[in-house]
């Protein structure tokens, strides 16, 4: 014989799916998570009906302290706070235990960085069984993020020259002579990096043989080109650096953000002057680059 408690759950995961038209895979966590509840209330024991403030914080408390992310006791508690909103359209219970209640803050997690000695190991990689044409090009892309700590859309939008017409897809170009990149970044806001020396022999081993693939009108002047001879796409970036970085024998497969990453903790590393390392990576705010 069904629980009146159990009841109440059907009732309102049938509310779920019929007018609030929740997608079935969200309907089954709800059912999962609201079994929980009935779960902790029978350990009480507690009617849920009866459940108050203390009893969803003791649990709260229980979850994170097992292990639960604040991102998962999160959505356990929109769950929950829902269930006890409807109970209480429905007349069943005069205020919502779950209400003011908050999950644990999540810790803003660290990004993944290379190591000094794993940012050298894919720099100075060198695939002799690749098309000369892609190596120099694929070296060339891995030397400037880590030397520049660009975002990939910035090296995507680099010229071969500085950028004259607006109509052009150019954000910015190289000026080989002064050793330095100029990228528009977030915000349409410029700034200039200097480039390292590998960087910079690298550039001018891909530039020896860029026109070989003709680019097309609109690529005319874009830096990295693809076998189609159109500007390279971010999404080829991250294909191309992935597969390099696991044929250089790296143990995490490389993304170009990482390698932003890497060359922010290593000029960090070698400096100390965070302020620089902010202005380098074209951040508003400091906050970001902490």
């Amino acid at each position: 014989m069904t629980s009146p408690e159990t009841a109440l759950i059907e009732r309102y995961l049938e509310h779920a799916r019929v007018e609030k038209r929740l997608a079935a895979r969200t309907v089954a966590l709800y059912a999962l998570h609201l079994q929980q509840l009935a779960d902790k209330a029978a350990a009480v024991p507690i009617d849920l009906l009866q459940v108050h403030h203390a009893h969803i914080r003791r649990w709260v408390a229980q979850m994170h302290s097992a292990g639960r992310s604040g991102s998962g006791i999160a959505l356990v508690l929109s769950c929950w706070r829902g269930f006890y909103t409807w109970l209480g359209r429905e007349g069943q219970v005069a205020t919502n235990p779950v209400q003011n209640v908050r999950a644990p803050k999540v810790g803003n997690a660290l990004p993944k960085a290379l190591g000094v000695d794993a940012a050298v190991q894919l720099a100075s990689f060198q695939n002799t069984d690749a098309d000369p044409w892609l190596e120099a090009r694929d070296a060339a892309i891995t030397e400037l993020l880590y030397s520049c700590g660009l975002r990939v859309s910035e090296l995507t939008g680099l010229d071969v020259v500085a950028s004259t017409s607006a109509e052009r897809e150019g954000r910015g170009w190289v000026d080989l002579q002064s050793g330095e990149v100029l990228v528009q970044g977030k915000g349409g806001k410029r700034r200039t990096v200097p480039v390292g020396g590998p960087a910079l022999e690298a550039l001018q081993q891909w530039l020896a043989v860029r026109d070989q693939v003709p680019a097309q009108p609109q690529a005319a002047q874009a830096l990295f080109i693809g076998r189609r001879g159109t500007r390279l796409t971010a999404q080829s970036v991250w294909q191309r650096l992935k597969r390099r970085s696991l044929r250089a024998g790296l143990a995490t497969p490389v993304h170009p953000h990482m390698l932003r990453h890497s060359f922010a903790s290593h000029v960090l590393q070698s400096s100390g002057d965070l302020r620089a390392v902010q202005e380098l990576l074209g951040h508003a705010n400091i906050g970001t680059t902490q």
